[in-house]
């Protein structure tokens, strides 16, 4: 049977939305859970910052360099069999990253980013493929998916280091659990492959992404998108604490932003796919984060509130950038194609992003000229979500 057959009324539909959507779950949570457990992983290896900075920036740069490799492998070897790999491959960098010596947590942490890098480009190919009616309700739950699983995943992550008795690698090793379920459930999709994915195709005609205007508009709303948010992820705890705030209030207000970005999730998915276009919330997204921080700059006494805006502001539009993908792709061959770009380029971006803003936090001696840089960042979203907001598609 040839898995190109629109997936919406087929009795697998319900067994292919389920494998997507552990897919999906595994793909953040991997590298969120490291996070809260960075501390004792840098006291058993001796690590100074910089070296610890890496370990969270490794996976962004393995997402830029590995994201356009990610069509031509579907279009060799079949969608399905690249991602059931890519999860597989998963599992075992989490394995290495486990394994206790200094070697195996840089090296671990490189293949879960090639890994996930693949998984993150084909799934938006895959909605467009199989679920060409759905691509913007079916984004929004696999990112509500991913939003959901990481931020559980940094909430258990500590509590198990604890229960296990048995130190971080163990703690870390759990995560392994998602892909291993998302890979087991994925293996009914294998049959459904020959050789290639349709559609992904090198030799398809079509225009080339990197010279189209749209498709770098796509990257570019993807890719401030991640440095803002990645600058975030990885500067507020230390941001909260200049201000007042204990280490432990720090970290759950850090959570706070996390769980605020699910919340669009929810919202959206009833809404995009009735839009005629997007550009009002394209719009909407990085203004409401801009509120988020310029409050955070002008009344800090209500920072819950400003992190809450600023978390739903960002989670809104990633959203809106994976969706993109497909909304403004006319076929899955560029919807792949857009997909490695936009991620290449985004993540680059948010690999850049907890550099530069701590760059710029020593330049000044403060976190004002970082915030505000971060405000004039997505006060250019909002320009750029007016025209990447169109109901057009790539070569129109």
């Amino acid at each position: 049977m040839h898995s190109s057959q629109t997936a919406d009324s087929s009795p697998r539909a319900a067994l292919l939305i389920a494998g997507i959507l552990l897919i999906a779950a595994s793909l953040r949570a991997p590298i969120t859970t490291l996070g809260p457990l960075l501390e004792p992983v840098r006291e058993s290896f001796a690590l100074n910052a910089s070296q610890a900075g890496l370990l969270t920036t490794l996976p962004l740069l393995a997402f830029a360099l590995v994201s356009p490799l990610a069509a031509p492998l579907a279009h060799r070897f079949g969608l399905e069999r690249v991602l059931f790999a890519s999860l597989a491959l998963l599992v075992a960098g989490i394995g290495v990253r486990s394994a206790g010596t200094v070697s195996a947590l840089f090296a671990g942490t490189c293949v879960i980013g090639g890994a996930i890098a693949v998984a993150n480009v084909l799934l938006p190919s895959l909605l467009k493929r199989d679920f060409p009616r759905h691509v913007a309700k079916l984004t929004a739950c696999y990112a509500l998916a991913m939003i959901a699983a990481a931020g559980i995943a940094s909430a258990v992550a500590v509590p198990l280091d604890h229960a296990l008795g048995a130190g971080w690698p163990a703690s870390l090793g759990t995560v392994a659990v998602l892909p291993l379920v998302a890979a087991l459930l994925w293996l009914p999709q294998l049959r459904f492959r020959t050789v290639s994915a349709p559609g992904l195709a090198t030799g398809a005609r079509g225009p080339s992404v990197w010279k189209a205007s749209l498709a770098w508009q796509v990257a570019g709303y993807l890719g401030l998108t991640c440095f803002i948010y990645f600058a975030a992820i990885a500067w507020l705890p230390s941001i909260l604490q200049e201000v007042g705030f204990s280490s432990a209030r720090a970290g759950t207000l850090h959570g706070w932003m996390q769980l605020a970005g699910a919340v669009p999730a929810l919202l959206l998915m009833p809404l995009l796919h009735r839009m005629p276009d997007q550009r009002w919330i394209a719009f909407a997204s990085p203004a409401l984060s801009a509120c988020g921080l310029a409050g955070l700059l002008a009344l800090p006494a209500l920072t819950p509130l400003w992190i809450f805006a600023f978390g739903m502001g960002m989670g809104s539009a990633l959203i809106l950038s994976l969706a993109f993908v497909g909304l403004r792709a006319g076929s899955q061959q560029l919807a792949a194609s857009l997909s490695g770009m936009s991620q290449c380029i985004g993540y680059l971006l948010a690999a850049v992003g907890p550099t530069l803003v701590g760059f710029l936090h020593e330049a000044a001696g403060n976190w004002t000229m970082p915030l505000a840089a971060c405000l004039v960042l997505c006060l250019a979203m909002c320009v750029l979500g007016l025209s990447v907001g169109r109901a057009v598609h790539i070569g129109q």
